[in-house]
């Protein structure tokens, strides 16, 4: 009976983790990112013993989950390939090279070699997906309108680009001998991060003016146009302390006046963000419960934090700093509820999982229907 039981739960187990990676969200690589710039943030802020684990945890969820993404490419390439063709899940592919990058951010100082490794694995793939992506998902969708299907996670597009500008940036002092192209890469990901976040603000504003939203639909993720703000201020404030390049200095004076206008426009967003939430939960009264999109709320909240430490220190403006040293702490916080909640979701699941297997291990055995009689519990 003790062997059977253990079968029962090994397959069951198996079962499980088979539907899982079946249906894996390609954009979960959020927690990645957001457990990664809050370890940046807190590293900044020299809360060193925090940061380590948080880098700890977002370093095992990328391998984690770059397995089960492994996994199910082998396994289920076919829902993989039907998500890539999803307009509103194809942008979530965009956060692996969010989150490498950000793993590789806090990493560069206290191991260039591996953020470089991280860098030289995360933009191929960045180039590769920003091509693919609305390719396969947009362009060459036969349904029409693609509008209707814009949200939030398209901006994800922009956090992909912005992130390979903010590693090349972070780590160029450490190589002298690729300093010219490191400044090459940071300053064109840059660039096409603001022209992305301009088409991609458009066709969602369009979206939504066009098309009724739900407040189902008005979730977390379009907190991720404020983060692709943010990350567009980190990675111009770390351009501007870049040294002397010919595509540095070109660009230097430039970028340093935008990305206060860009960390000003990041600010507006969030009462807009917080109304939305408002009228999502409190008026329509839509559960305020874990889901996995919450991490596309946290990883803004965070890099906006950082965005102020950043801009505050590299254009000498103080309040802007201040701002950012305020709001890790709300970033902290929201990490903490969302992973408190992730655990609690994980638990109750497991415990369910239990107790169907053990109602499943009390039955005699299996159901056995004869012929003009009641359906009987067969013991043999």
């Amino acid at each position: 009976m003790g062997a059977t039981a253990w079968g029962v739960n090994v397959l069951g187990m198996y079962s499980w983790a088979r539907s899982f990676v079946a249906t894996f969200p390609p954009g979960y690589f959020a927690l990645v990112m957001a457990s990664g710039i809050v370890s940046v943030g807190l590293s900044l802020e020299g809360f060193q013993v925090a940061s380590r684990v948080l880098l700890a945890l977002a370093v095992f969820a990328h391998l984690v989950f770059s397995a089960l993404t492994a996994w199910r490419f082998v396994s289920f390439r076919a829902q993989m390939v039907a998500d890539m063709h999803d307009p509103r899940r194809a942008f979530g592919f965009f956060t692996f090279v969010a989150g490498t990058n950000v793993i590789g951010v806090r990493l560069a100082t206290e191991s260039p070699v591996t953020a470089l490794i991280l860098l030289a694995v995360s933009a191929p793939v960045g180039i590769l997906l920003g091509y693919a992506v609305p390719w396969v998902s947009v362009l060459g969708r036969a349904k029409r309108p693609i509008i209707a299907a814009a949200n939030g996670t398209w901006f994800t597009w922009v956090v992909a680009s912005q992130s390979v500008a903010v590693l090349a940036a972070a780590i160029e002092p450490r190589f002298a001998a690729l300093q010219q192209l490191l400044a090459m890469v940071s300053v064109m990901a840059w660039s096409v991060g603001v022209i992305l976040y301009a088409s991609a603000a458009m066709l969602v504003v369009l979206r939504l003016m066009w098309y009724p939203v739900t407040p189902l639909q008005l979730n977390p993720p379009y907190w991720v146009s404020m983060g692709a703000m943010a990350i567009t201020v980190v990675a111009g404030a770390k351009i501007i302390e870049m040294d002397s390049t010919p595509m540095v200095d070109s660009v230097r004076g430039l970028i340093a006046g935008l990305v206060v206008v860009f960390w000003c426009f990041a600010t507006w967003l969030i009462p807009v963000l917080i109304a939305a939430g408002v009228w999502r939960h409190l008026v329509h009264r839509i559960p305020f419960r874990y889901d996995a999109n919450f991490w596309s709320m946290v990883f803004p909240l965070g890099m906006y934090a950082v965005a102020g430490i950043y801009l505050g220190r590299a254009n000498t403006l103080p309040i802007v700093e201040q701002v950012g040293h305020a709001w890790l702490w709300v970033a902290v916080v929201a990490w903490l509820f969302t992973a408190g909640s992730m655990a609690a979701k994980l638990l109750s699941t497991s415990l369910r999982r239990e107790a169907l297997g053990l109602a499943v291990r009390r039955v005699p055995g299996p159901l056995v229907r004869q012929p003009n009689r009641r359906a009987t519990y067969s013991t043999s």
